[in-house]
């Protein structure tokens, strides 16, 4: 695999030692399933930016510039070099301010994450400090500058390298109890079998390859269907039959449960239980696909088509 593009050059502050690193992005985002916005006879429209004064002016997007509203409909404009040495003039440092234990921080106040790489001459350092934390049983915690934003970051170790990790602030995280949950208590013989269950579908480790997108499939075949001239059809879903809201006897629900007894390492289902009516995908060529026999409806879809936003 080839070695991805670093994002940013930054210092790491150690006390005084500063160690050059590089910033990546530890994340992609799945290519969804899009779908293009076509006039009724299957051409493509585009957007246009329209003055709000003037409704039927149109204004290029190369005369579009970047204003901060600071009364009502005044704005203070910045041109494109403006906006450029503001950005620029952000801090490279992210700045430790305290060591903290590794899980002292609640996962939901985790943002972003990032990869942090030695640069140049920092390849000591930074293994100095990846071993130190890895020992010390602590993650850092620091203060960094962003595009526009300061950010709070933990930075925590592993033994493939560092982990920055953008934190939200406490402002932005809302707390449980402003919905005012109802705190109910179990009796001995609900909670007996709820562990039971538990301890019956326990795993020790989180292997995300057992896990696929599932919808995203659902939709593809679909697709599929509807390129080959088939009906497309709504899939059932059994599993949502049992939430109604009806009143059930728990004690039963758990005890059926635990009488499927699936193994612990047993792999997620990954296709609608038996009886259910699904769309099956059909991987033809798209010349075989222009072959098949006409829907009743019309389709504005190509046969050859890209399926996901690149």
């Amino acid at each position: 695999m080839a070695i991805p593009r670093s994002i940013a050059s930054l210092s790491l502050g150690f006390g005084l030692v500063s160690i050059p690193v590089r910033l990546y992005t530890a994340t992609e985002s799945a290519a969804a399933v899009h779908f293009n916005l076509l006039s009724r006879q299957g051409e493509r429209v585009k957007q246009q930016y329209v003055s709000a004064v003037n409704p039927k002016r149109v204004i290029p997007r190369a005369e579009l510039v970047k204003g901060y509203e600071f009364d009502t409909d005044r704005f203070v404009v910045f041109q494109p070099d403006e906006l450029k040495a503001l950005e620029d003039g952000a801090s490279h440092l992210i700045d430790i301010v305290a060591f903290i234990p590794a899980d002292a921080v609640d996962p939901i106040y985790y943002d972003k994450p990032y990869f942090l790489a030695p640069d140049k001459r920092g390849g000591k350092p930074y293994n100095l400090l990846k071993k130190a934390m890895l020992q010390s049983g602590r993650c850092a915690l620091a203060k960094w500058a962003w595009k526009s934003k300061q950010y709070v970051v933990q930075v925590r170790a592993r033994e493939e390298g560092l982990i920055l990790q953008q934190l939200l602030y406490a402002q932005e995280v809302r707390s449980l109890k402003d919905l005012r949950i109802e705190q109910l208590e179990p009796s001995a013989a609900e909670l007996k079998l709820a562990l039971q269950l538990i301890q019956q579908i326990s795993q020790d480790t989180y292997d995300p390859t057992l896990f696929e997108d599932e919808e995203k499939k659902r939709i593809l075949a679909a697709i599929d269907a509807k390129i080959a001239g088939e009906e497309v059809v709504a899939a059932e879903h059994p599993e949502d039959a049992g939430s109604s809201g009806q009143i059930v006897d728990l004690t039963q629900m758990l005890k059926a449960s635990l009488e499927k007894r699936p193994t612990a390492a047993q792999k997620p289902r990954t296709s609608p239980a038996k009886g259910a009516q699904t769309v099956v995908p059909l991987r033809k060529p798209a010349a075989k696909a222009k072959r098949a026999p006409p829907s009743t409806t019309k389709t504005l879809v190509p046969a050859s088509r890209t399926r996901m936003k690149k």
